[in-house]
């Protein structure tokens, strides 16, 4: 697993690549961490167009980085995108749909 970091402004971008499984989480969680840190963005998109796997150390790696971005700002928003249908499944099942917003695709407007 690998993630590319991009920041803009008040906005952080998480590209992920690979698989996120309890083995990767934590290096990937940590270089996500440290952008917030640095940046302190009131929104974080989490890209998750290159995932080819995810267990569910995927869901607390979103969701702990929910609870660093409003910790830091309480006002911040998150964003999930280009997951596939399944996994926007598992995502809203889990209950991030009322954290985040959460987007199949680039274009879906929801």
């Amino acid at each position: 697993m690998n993630v590319t970091i991009e920041a803009s402004g008040s906005v952080v971008i998480a590209y992920l690549i690979g698989e996120i499984d309890h083995h990767t989480a934590g290096a990937v969680r940590d270089k996500i961490d440290d952008a917030i840190m640095a940046k302190k963005p009131s929104h974080l998109i989490i890209d998750f167009r290159n995932v080819t796997f995810m267990d569910s150390s995927g869901i607390g790696l979103v969701m702990g980085r929910y609870r660093l971005i409003q910790s830091i700002m309480p006002t911040a928003s998150l964003e999930i995108k280009n997951v596939t249908k399944q996994t926007k499944k598992i995502m809203e099942l889990a209950g991030l749909g009322r954290i985040a917003i959460i987007k199949e695709q680039e274009n879906e407007k929801n």
